[in-house]
């Protein structure tokens, strides 16, 4: 059967497959028709194979570009979350001296690490047992939490560390604290024995030698050494320069920290060597290499009484 054609001269219908195709239009009444070209069959209109796979390789460049850079951003974003945290908490800590003329907020919640035999539980910043409470009565019964209370902001959100029963049983509920207090800060109570060992400053305006800038508050812990709600270490007044640990930095932020201090400011301090608890429940030599990143913890904790 012919083609037939509208006067318009704007489509034409192919015989026997109903297909509208645009042809050329005529004037003056012309008649006009579409050239023959055989039925239709769609193989124009699709991508051959090889440009399937071109575009497919492009896309798979593009990603590999991409998504380094998006997962440093989300590194980036939760790192700036836990510096908020540490932010708060310092602010908390500045509001306590404020209200109490002066007196920093008590830091009392101190284990032995050999054996996590608490030497204090008494009024304190927080008394927090992180591995093992499954409630937030620490937190939320301490002396900050009046300030703010956002539980969130005791929890770094790069830790993952769960809750586990004393007996080791897992029991899957993420911990309610990633963060201590430096033992220099109003650190061990009177009631205590080994509180002559262990320099404090226990008024804001006595803090010196280190000076406010320099002496951090809170910092990050690492989730397999964390306990009480300290972190010690050995003073060169008492113990000399034994280097060793007691408590252990965190290792979350690509392998870097975050800490507040003193003077009401947090950052963030990238390791030399990446920090790793080689044996639960121990004092930790420091190596040679690890030397840089202990010498720069000392220098903001307090190592004599004078």
């Amino acid at each position: 059967m012919p083609a037939t054609c509208r006067r318009s001269g704007l489509l034409a219908f192919r015989a026997g497959c109903g297909i509208p195709r645009l042809v050329a239009s005529t004037r003056g009444g012309a008649a006009c028709a579409a050239p023959d070209s055989g039925p239709f069959d769609g193989r124009g209109a699709g991508f051959t194979l090889i440009e399937l796979l071109v575009v497919i390789a492009i896309l798979a460049i593009l990603a590999a570009l991409l998504l380094p850079a998006l997962s440093k951003s989300k590194t980036r974003a939760v790192s700036l979350a836990c510096l908020s945290n540490l932010k708060q908490l310092e602010t908390c800590w500045h509001l306590y001296a404020l209200d109490y003329n002066d007196i920093l907020p008590p830091n009392n919640s101190i284990a032995l690490i050999t054996s996590g035999t608490m030497l204090a539980s008494a009024a304190s910043w927080c008394t927090n047992i992180a591995p093992y409470d499954a409630d937030p009565a620490g937190i939320q019964n301490a002396l900050l939490f009046p300030y703010n209370t956002s539980l969130a902001i005791y929890h770094c959100p790069a830790d993952r560390s769960t809750v586990t029963a004393p007996d080791g049983t897992a029991l899957g509920q993420l911990r309610w604290r990633s963060y201590n207090m430096n033992l220099s800060i109003n650190g061990l109570p009177d009631m205590d024995p080994y509180s002559f060992e262990s320099p404090s400053f226990k008024k804001f305006t006595q803090i010196r030698n280190p000076d406010p800038a320099k002496l951090w508050v809170f910092l990050d812990v690492h989730e397999d050494e964390i306990f009480d709600a300290t972190f010690g270490m050995p003073n060169q007044q008492w113990f000399g320069d034994p280097r060793t640990w007691w408590d252990i930095p965190g290792n979350r932020h690509n392998q870097g920290a975050n800490l507040s201090f003193g003077d009401g400011h947090a950052e963030y301090w990238k390791w030399v060597v990446p920090k790793i608890v080689q044996v639960k429940d121990a004092i930790q030599p420091v190596p040679d290499a690890e030397l840089p990143d202990y010498r720069r913890m000392q220098s903001g904790y307090r190592q004599s009484w004078d």
